[in-house]
């Protein structure tokens, strides 16, 4: 039988940032898909998305911290996602992601401190460095890595929002009661 994981541990100083999130905004390509688009014959798009990072979203939204997304893209494929995930504020088509950014802040009345930015390449930069939390996937460009507040031990697409996820949660003594949850319902089974 092989070890299980051990629970992560996470430094001080960005637990204590973490504590304040009340809104997690998300990039989709490199951080909620691996960065690849495969592209079909007949002009489909196609992107593949983790449902560990699913899950962990989910576990956000129930324990009252929203999802958003702001992507540069536009694919009707992060719109399907986002209804299946119950995400609703995303933006698509976003080359400069501020004016979304703004609108977020204003319709969900948070502050930039009270927000975690996940991102993984340059257009996520200047919301990265504005944030009460910022974060990039382990396989972030290197600008990224050196403005973050913290670096995943995932690559985007791979697992590495759920980690966040559980990070915000751990930060805000929100994840041990999802847990007995589960550790509940098993009990029941039994």
């Amino acid at each position: 039988m092989s070890n299980p994981m051990s629970r992560p541990s996470y430094p001080d100083s960005v637990l204590a940032k973490a504590k304040n999130i009340k809104l997690l905004i998300c990039d989709v390509d490199g951080v909620l898909s691996n960065g690849q688009v495969i592209i079909g014959n007949d002009g489909e798009e196609l992107k593949t998305f983790n449902i560990k990072d699913g899950f962990g979203i989910k576990c956000l939204q129930k324990s009252g911290i929203p999802v958003a997304i702001i992507t540069g893209r536009n694919s009707k494929i992060v719109e399907k996602r986002c209804q299946e995930l119950g995400i609703k504020h995303y933006y698509q088509g976003q080359s400069n992601k501020q004016e979304a950014f703004n609108s977020l802040c204003q319709n969900l009345s948070v502050q930039p401190h009270e927000i975690c930015h996940i991102g993984d390449d340059l257009p996520d930069l200047p919301l990265l460095t504005q944030v009460g939390l910022g974060v990039t996937v382990a396989d972030g460009h290197w600008l990224m890595q050196q403005h973050a507040d913290w670096v995943t031990h995932n690559k985007g697409g791979f697992g590495a929002v759920r980690e966040l996820c559980d990070l915000i949660l751990t930060s805000q003594n929100k994840l041990e009661a999802i847990h007995q949850q589960y550790l509940a319902a098993d009990e029941v089974k039994a």
